[in-house]
């Protein structure tokens, strides 16, 4: 998916550079969303299936392993004032989850405008951002140089952020990445998660037409090696392709919610039998399809989340599984209400709970001023918004290993995910209704995302 691509800010001096296609439209809700202490140890066995995936149960991972959290972009808290800085911080202390940073774009400046010339002050800031806030940090190995992909030596033109970001280093310019990147390891040691490049771009600029996929390799390849020779201990992802679909298509992977891309499959089967190694497996993707259809529906498309995550679990072995993004508003201009933004909002994430995805990131649209929707904390203020709550309920209550219970409902417009101590329930209907939910009689608002104890 393209979606952040065209949509996503980075910081330069004094200003914001846009790119031309605008951040994805999401809108916010007030939701009761409690807060409280850790979910208990999984006991896999006990999990049970979702709509799509045939009774698997979550892969084994360490109950630390991160599960929830989000990517910084092009604004942020360290982006407005030291006070606000400090006001975000407290917020994002409270609930200590991933955060994700790339080293160019989306909020950073070129970090190798020469040759073993190395500009740190961008990526020191959001580093230092992510730990203050006990963030477990992440940070995105993309995106390359100038110098690397046909471009001068030097700080990156103005010009170049918006038509060149996006390219991906030249092949003769694979190994100096690859340096950049065991670079970035070295100087930052108290950061594990490593992801490498972002849905392939610059290798797939048609996705009617196969990915340059044996380019992709042959960099992630580089850069994996590169990475574990000066940091043994680091944990390095790929591949970060989109899993585009369509209404109809030829494709071995599809639903009620259309066709997955064959291309973006083949790509992925060639990354997978080709690489060097990985520790998870990092995609993204949209509910919708590319023509911004919702099939049968805006809940009802959420089931491809769990379908493509079945499909990556069986040809990987149940190595944990990424979604490093994660979309499912139609950006054609589809306005939403905000209650019904953040229901399937929190109804994907039940897919992902219960289709054993090991880890998801939200992209976080923030801003500096006026109405943001979709941020994780208000611009204002730096208080957690209830994107932002929503987000801390499930680091809190369904961490890696949380152990799933099946809870019955009355009415299946319902969407439940539930833990021996806590379930959050979705109301999938515009509508007020009354069901019966793990033996106790529940009235739920339109679109309501609603906690409670068990």
């Amino acid at each position: 998916m393209a979606s952040h691509s065209g949509g996503s800010t980075w910081r330069r001096p004094g200003r914001v550079i846009a790119s031309a296609a605008g951040v994805l439209a999401m809108a916010l809700i007030v939701a009761g969303c409690s807060s409280a202490g850790p979910a208990d140890r999984a006991d896999p066995a006990t999990s049970p299936s979702t709509p799509g995936v045939k009774g698997q149960k979550p892969p084994a991972v360490d109950p630390a392993w991160p599960r929830w959290g989000f990517t910084h972009t092009g604004i942020s808290a360290n982006n407005v004032t030291d006070r606000f800085e400090q006001d975000v911080t407290r917020t994002l202390a409270e609930t200590p989850m991933l955060q994700n940073q790339h080293i160019m774009g989306f909020g950073a400046l070129n970090p190798e405008p020469r040759p073993q010339e190395f500009f740190w002050e961008d990526l020191d800031s959001r580093t230092n951002l992510m730990k203050q806030s006990a963030g477990t940090q992440i940070i995105t190995l993309c995106c390359a140089p100038d110098w690397m992909k046909g471009g001068p030596e030097g700080p990156t033109e103005e010009s170049a952020w918006t038509e060149h970001l996006e390219d991906a280093p030249y092949p003769e310019h694979f190994d100096d990445f690859a340096k950049l990147s065991a670079a970035v390891a070295t100087k930052y040691p108290d950061v594990t998660y490593f992801m490498v490049w972002n849905e392939l771009k610059g290798f797939w600029k048609d996705h009617s037409k196969p990915a340059d996929i044996k380019g992709y390799t042959d960099l992630y390849n580089k850069v994996y090696d590169a990475v574990k020779a000066v940091r043994p201990d680091a944990k390095v992802g790929g591949p970060y392709i989109g899993f585009d679909s369509n209404k109809t298509g030829e494709s071995e992977l599809r639903g009620p919610w259309g066709v997955v891309n064959q291309n973006a499959l083949d790509a992925f089967d060639y990354w997978f039998k080709n690489k060097k190694g990985a520790d998870f497996i990092v995609v993204d993707g949209a509910s919708l399809t590319d023509a911004h259809q919702l099939l049968p529906d805006a809940f009802g498309a959420l089931g491809k989340f769990s379908a493509v995550t079945e499909w990556l679990r069986q040809k990987t072995g149940d190595l944990p599984v990424w979604w490093s993004e994660w979309y499912f508003v139609p950006e054609d201009g589809t306005t939403w209400s905000e209650s019904m933004r953040l229901a399937v909002q929190a109804a994907s994430m039940i897919e992902f709970a219960k289709s054993g995805a090991a880890t998801a990131l939200y992209w976080n649209p923030q801003t500096k001023q006026g109405t943001c929707q979709g941020c994780m904390w208000d611009p204002r203020t730096g208080a957690a918004l209830p994107t932002g709550r929503l987000v801390g309920d499930f680091v809190k209550w369904f961490p890696a290993g949380a152990e799933l219970q099946q809870v019955a409902t009355s009415d299946p417009k319902v969407r439940v995910l539930a833990q021996p101590r806590r379930l959050v329930m979705v109301n999938t209907t515009n509508a007020r209704l009354t069901a019966t939910v793990d033996g106790k009689q529940v009235t739920l608002r339109p679109y309501e995302v609603k906690w409670a104890g068990r």
